[in-house]
């Protein structure tokens, strides 16, 4: 997992969920090239994320999706859907002036651990 860019957690625990903070496609402090290899970046760096918090992406229940370009969500939908498989989390998709980095996505995530031990 790599270190945050800026002021932030990458994750939360906040009673049975795990929050997870904005995951561009970084990858050794490096922006992946290109859409695709981005996307696949994100969806790496969500699930790193996920694995240090005791949770998978079959435990998430909401992402958001920030596109610096709305013509780009057919591509990141395809590949989202991939590693999401059979998995249906409640989700949004919007598209912003920009990213940090200059990212061209960016994926958020909730996911429900149940109570945590000793609850």
């Amino acid at each position: 997992m790599s270190k945050p860019v800026a002021h932030y957690s990458p994750s939360t625990r906040a009673g049975d969920w795990l929050i997870v903070s904005g995951q561009v496609g970084l990858a050794d402090g490096q922006m992946a090239d290109g859409l695709v290899a981005q996307t696949k970046q994100v969806l790496a760096n969500l699930s790193s994320v996920l694995d240090a918090g005791g949770a998978t992406l079959d435990d998430v229940a909401k992402c958001v999706i920030f596109l610096s370009d709305i013509d780009d969500f057919a591509v990141v939908n395809g590949l989202y859907a991939e590693a999401f498989g059979d998995h249906l989390p409640s989700r949004s998709a919007v598209a912003v002036a920009g990213l940090p980095l200059g990212a061209l996505v960016e994926i958020e995530a909730w996911a429900y651990l149940g109570p945590a031990a000793g609850e």
